[in-house]
């Protein structure tokens, strides 16, 4: 009989420990697809940016790790990359046409569908916090310039002077570039920063953050904060964030349109994402897309020469890249 109980213990305790064994999640990330010259990016250069995205991935692992959201992990994750000045979002961010710093940032639910989005920020350190505090907090899903920083005050946000932002070398690529349109009518139309995550619970979340192009003007707004363009998470298919010419994005609808080839023509993460790219392509646009499915699997794809971009999963599996 003791034998018997001793039996019926083991066997509760090796159930308990299983109940607790994690179950598997997933981040990845890209920091933004352009015209990059391996020859011309030091061995400096490349190591800063490995060092933040690997900053990132770790900050996202750390959530996911412990059981967190995966609408944790994409804001904390994307927090790294918005407090770095290497990125084109948050600090270090690229200057409009007018001399300061304008941001845009979504965020997306894959479980709920719930969205929040801002754009023409000029004052909120973190504007993906801000976009999940849209999401959470009000009845909207898009909010814009003075109003979007008047909702941050009322939230209990920090603002924080437009000269937080501005960095010396993204105002002397602000000169550059205005030389260069003078002459050739030249724009630069790369750089945004963003995540989508898979938890434990098998909830995918993705988010987005950008300062736009270089030179834009009139409050040109992106893809980034553009659900369905920019952004896009649905717990059913996957979840994805862009980085590239947003005007070509938003013409796609391009995250969604991804959602709906693995939806209706049961494609799989890396091929919808490859299917799209090339519709990118001939339409003439030019950049990159990240996404993540329901199992975990992941796709990093783009049409440019490259793409700051990694990924880690909970079984260790973990890589870093920059060119293709």
């Amino acid at each position: 009989m003791k034998k018997l109980i001793l039996f019926f213990n083991i066997l509760l305790f090796s159930s308990a420990l299983f109940s607790q064994t994690p179950k598997k999640y997933a981040l990845v990330l890209h920091g933004g697809a352009g015209v990059m010259s391996e020859k011309s990016m030091t061995p400096e250069i490349q190591s800063a940016y490995i060092a933040v995205l690997n900053r990132a991935l770790f900050v996202g692992d750390s959530v996911l790790s412990a059981g967190g959201t995966s609408m944790d992990a994409v804001v904390n994750t994307i927090r790294v990359m918005e407090d770095s000045p290497l990125f084109n979002a948050g600090k270090g961010a690229v200057f409009t046409h007018d001399g300061t710093v304008e941001l845009d940032a979504s965020v997306m639910d894959g479980k709920t569908l719930g969205a929040g989005a801002v754009a023409g920020i000029t004052d909120v350190r973190n504007p993906i916090m801000l976009a999940r505090t849209v999401m959470e907090k009000s009845e909207h899903v898009f909010l814009t310039g003075k109003g979007a920083s008047q909702f941050a005050v009322e939230q209990g946000f920090k603002l924080v002077p437009n000269s937080y932002f501005q960095t010396e070398k993204r105002y002397q690529q602000l000169q550059e570039l205005l030389k260069k349109e003078r002459e050739a009518g030249i724009n630069d139309k790369h750089g945004t920063v963003g995540c989508v995550a898979l938890d434990h619970l098998g909830n995918i979340a993705a988010g987005t953050s950008t300062g736009g192009m270089t030179n834009k003007k009139y409050g040109r707004i992106g893809d980034a904060p553009v659900i369905g363009a920019g952004t896009y998470a649905n717990n059913s298919t996957g979840g994805f964030s862009c980085t590239g010419h947003g005007e070509y994005y938003i013409r796609l609808g391009f995250s969604r349109d991804i959602s709906a080839m693995m939806e209706y023509k049961q494609l799989d993460v890396q091929k919808a994402c490859q299917a799209e790219i090339e519709k990118l392509t001939k339409l003439g646009g030019t950049g990159g897309v990240i996404g993540l499915d329901k199992a975990g699997n992941v796709a990093m794809e783009f049409n440019t020469s490259g793409m700051f971009r990694g990924y880690i999963k909970s079984n260790g599996e973990k890589q870093i890249a920059i060119f293709k």
